[in-house]
């Protein structure tokens, strides 16, 4: 090999090198890793640089962030119609609005109605009887829609919708979607006066990088009058009553009141997302006197500052007297896990309630790798028995609360796009606690964790998936 070759690859390598520590420096926040791949860098020439091209940059998150781009209704705190509302807040009320505004600024709406439905038996009636009603409007958007006893329900309410002239529109996660044959989407394009439309299809190799990015949002609007929002799917696993082969227990919400014009403004982002095609919700004026304060919460990849979790950390630090979390997946980052610790150590009472058995393979043993950091911490942890409960419930101080489709996980936190209701409600959070006490009243209390060498080596391996469940 002729000197000016071993000179121009030495000067390629030492290039190639630094460019890449320089944007490792800028752009990698947490230490270790920082050291880890810098490493890499310079011990495997070329090769380095190129696993932190492939594997070491986020372009997943600034894809998201460049095709994704949510609207806020960035208002004051309240509207001015409503900002006397304010000042007849308790002080430890006003301060959980203004932290949680401070970090995400979509303003508050005062005199909502929201009410909470157990399982796809309370629920799915109450969703189909408005859609059937529905004269200018209707939007749906789920993660799963199964075409089974429960998604047959909705087509004919869809049907009846599209009869009565009403304009419809429904969303579905390209992954999520594909979860019951035959596709919803494309049985529900057939039928005249219905509009659909998958979020993200992984249908390519090009669209590949876009397959861990998922639409996880359950949102229905009727009208712009009346909404329903959580985190149940439509799947015939929810209709506990006719004890379906894999039984879901789960809880929706029903919604009236000026929240609904941030609801619909959220299905309208990811819909023109999807479609492509600009498009403005039916505003209607609502005159419901219900007691919750409330607003929409968005979060996804296309977040700089991961808002959710930020908002979860920031009011776990701010709780006086207790947290209540009720949460199908448990399997959050060191930070969240850390903060929850403090928090129970200073005095503040913890429940953490949880499946028993989950529905997705390995997940169980990923989330008992925490078991024994919780309860040393002194987390008051309880084990729900079948039916899978796919609850999310998020309680503090028996004043605040959020609900919605967000989980407590990384996928949750950073990878899905969510909507969540942050809400101070009275009325609400006193139906919430009673829900609560009867899902621990029938599950297990875990007061130890004793368990084999080799199922700590099993549990800890599976926690290392936790980006992928």
């Amino acid at each position: 090999m002729s000197t000016l070759v071993v000179i121009f690859l030495s000067l390629f390598y030492f290039t190639l090198s630094i460019l890449t520590t320089a944007h490792i420096l800028l752009h990698k926040e947490d230490v270790k890793s920082a050291i880890g791949w810098i490493g890499l860098v310079w011990l495997s020439p070329v090769l380095g640089a190129f696993l932190y091209l492939v594997f070491g940059i986020n372009t997943i998150a600034r894809k998201a962030r460049r095709l994704h781009q949510p609207s806020l209704v960035t208002f004051p705190l309240f509207p001015k119609t409503e900002f006397k509302k304010l000042n007849t807040l308790p002080p430890e009320v006003s301060r959980f609005l203004y932290l949680g505004y401070k970090i995400y600024p979509q303003n508050f709406t005062a005199h909502n109605e929201i009410i909470p439905l157990i399982n796809g038996d309370q629920a799915y009636p109450k969703m189909c009887h408005y859609i059937k009603i529905a004269q200018k409007e209707v939007l749906l958007s789920s993660y799963i829609f199964n075409y089974d006893e429960a998604g047959r329900l909705f087509v004919q309410a869809l049907k009846k919708a599209a009869h009565n002239g009403a304009k419809i529109k429904v969303l579905v996660d390209g992954i999520g979607g594909r979860y019951n044959r035959p596709d919803i989407t494309t049985f529900l394009s057939q039928i005249k006066g219905i509009q659909t439309a998958l979020f993200l299809p992984s249908r390519s190799p090009i669209q590949l990088p876009f397959l861990n990015l998922r639409n996880h949002k359950k949102i229905l609007v009727i009208d712009g009058k009346v909404a329903f929002m959580g985190g149940m799917n439509i799947s015939a696993g929810n209709l506990l009553k006719n004890n379906p082969h894999k039984p879901i227990a789960d809880i929706t919400f029903q919604i009236k009141g000026p929240l609904i014009q941030q609801i619909s403004s959220c299905f309208a982002d990811d819909w023109t997302f999807s479609t492509g095609q600009k498009y403005k919700p039916v505003i209607t004026s609502h005159h419901i006197k219900g007691d919750a304060i409330a607003r929409i919460i968005t979060s996804g990849p296309d977040n700089i500052q991961n808002n959710m979790e930020l908002m979860f950390i920031s009011l776990i630090a701010s709780a006086r007297k207790k947290l209540t979390i009720v949460t199908p997946y448990f399997l959050p980052d060191k930070n969240i896990l850390d903060i929850l610790g403090l928090a129970a150590m200073s005095g503040i009472e913890i429940d953490l309630i949880i499946p028993q058995k989950s529905n997705i393979f390995g997940m169980d043993w990923a989330m008992a790798s925490h078991f024994d950091f919780l309860l040393q911490k002194g987390i008051h942890l309880y084990l729900t028995p079948p039916p899978f409960d796919h609850s999310k419930i998020f309680l503090i101080d028996d004043t605040w609360a959020l609900i919605g489709s967000s989980n407590w996980d990384v996928r949750s936190f950073r990878l899905n796009f969510e909507s969540n209701i942050e809400c101070v409600s009275p009325l609400l959070v006193k139906t919430l606690k009673k829900v609560i006490q009867s899902k621990k009243k029938n599950a297990i209390r875990l007061q130890s964790h004793q368990i084999s060498l080799w199922k700590k080596l099993r549990n800890n391996l599976f926690r290392l998936l936790t980006p992928y469940y």
